[in-house]
Order: C-alpha cells, then structure tokens, then sequence
C-alpha cells in the first residue's frame, strides 16, 4: 500500500513499470477506484511508468466533507505528482477522470506531455440528474450504493458484453458499492458544477479523445464536441457502453499506447 500525505489526509496510488520509463497518470471514473485500470497495466508497463490512484473519496483514499469540485481534484493529482518528484506526465481520465484531465489541460498544461480523456464531456448531465442523486445517497447510505450499483450494470456495459462477461462486470460494479456514500455524493457535486465547454480551447496538450459507441451517460457527441474545440485533438471511438476501457480491453489499450508513443 502506498499513500501520498495531503493536508486533510492520504491519497492512495499505486506505481507499475520500469522506474525510468515516462510516467502515465491514470485517472478513475466516479465510483469505481484504481483497479478499474487493471486491464491495462500489463500492455501499459511494457512501455510506461504507470501511476494509478483512488481519487479522493473512492477506494482508499481520504473522504472529506463535500461537495467536491473538478478544482480540488485536480490539485490533489498535481500534488501527488510533486510529492513523487514528477516534473510531467502523461495523463488518462475516464468521466469523471476526464474532467480532471481537462482540468489540468486548461489550468496545468505544463506538467502534461500527452493526455487522453475518455467518455467523458465538457460538460456531464445537468442538475436534475445529479441532485436527486446527492440526496438519495445522502440520506440512504450504503444501501443506496448497492442499489446504484445494480443500476450501472446497464450504464457502463453493453448488455452483450455483462452477459458475456458477469465476473468481469461484477469486479467493476461492485466497486460502487464499496464506495463511501459521502465520498461519492461530494464527487457527484463535481461533476455536476463542472463546465469547460467555453475553456477547451485553451488546451494545448496533444489530446486524444475516446468515446464509447453505445455510452448513453457520456455519449458521443460529447467526445466530438472536445476534439473540434481543441486543435489538432485525435478521437477514436470503440463498441462500448461507459467503461471503455473494460470493454474494449485490448483495442482500447492499443490505441492508447499508439498515441502516447507517436512522436
């Protein structure tokens, strides 16, 4: 186990590959946790650092009072890198970890080589859905995870690929329901004050953006809308639902590792 110390607590990470290889951050979604990466890190590693880490409120890391905000997150990546002396990395968020990424694209671009962002938008839902949400979570609890986490099966797998793949997609979603009610209601308030659909332009990074062909959460469009409005920005789209990564697997992980390693 290995954790960064923050003023308000400790960030959980966790390091793979050869030491002096450049350093990839990946980044989860909401309610799931480093793992979620696991399919990657062999295809990673042949080339890569890997950095993983629970955002805050997920997994290991630290819950504090919310609501969060896109900000806060993003800073504590920042910090994470300098505690680990990494002057700059490369940088791949999923949805929620995809706002961070634009985040850091727009407020820290200086500290990213390349950065990819994954099912994910400028801008994610709107108020309506996330406020019901927040209060839900808040008022029932645990059983309220369980219950989001029957729910997303839907959401972040095709229904092919769950009936397919049932342990896979139990790995994953049963990471939802081991998330921290007030973590993940604080993170839902990020997600949902979170806009840089006027900023985007202001990334200068390489970016290559993913989305998912049948990701009703993150669709698209949303992923189309952020490679126009950023210059030069690659996409590629994959058959998947939310969770490409898990889906896509391999191809995902190709593609990825195509970008990165382009000069």
């Amino acid at each position: 186990m290995a954790f960064v110390q923050l003023a308000e607590g400790e960030l959980h990470y966790q390091l793979d590959g050869p030491e002096d290889a450049p350093v990839l951050v990946l980044s989860n979604s909401l309610g799931t946790d480093l793992h979620m990466w696991d399919a990657q890190i062999a295809a990673f590693t042949e080339h890569l650092r890997v950095l993983r880490f629970d955002t805050r409120g997920h997994g290991q890391s630290l819950v504090t009072p919310g609501p969060y905000s896109i900000e806060q997150l993003g800073r504590d990546v920042l910090a994470l890198l300098d505690a680990l002396h990494i002057e700059r990395a490369h940088f791949c968020g999923l949805s929620m970890g995809g706002l961070i990424g634009q985040w850091l694209g727009i407020n820290a671009g200086d500290r990213l080589n390349k950065l990819v962002v994954c099912n994910t938008a400028a801008k994610i839902g709107d108020p309506s859905i996330w406020n019901p949400r927040i209060e839900t979570v808040l008022r029932d609890g645990p059983a309220a995870m369980v219950a989001l986490r029957d729910a997303s099966i839907a959401r972040w797998f095709t229904p092919d690929f769950a009936e397919a793949n049932p342990s896979a997609a139990k790995r994953i979603t049963d990471m939802l329901a081991a998330t921290s009610p007030q973590g993940y209601a604080a993170n839902c308030a990020a997600v949902r004050d979170a806009d840089f659909r006027e900023q985007l332009s202001s990334i200068k990074a390489p970016l290559l953006v993913i989305a998912g062909t049948e990701d009703a959460v993150t669709p698209p469009s949303g992923g189309h809308f952020i490679q126009e409005h950023v210059q030069g920005a690659e996409y590629a789209e994959f058959y998947a639902a939310h969770l490409s990564n898990v889906q896509a697997d391999a191809a995902f992980s190709e593609r990825v590792l195509a970008f990165l390693n382009a000069h």
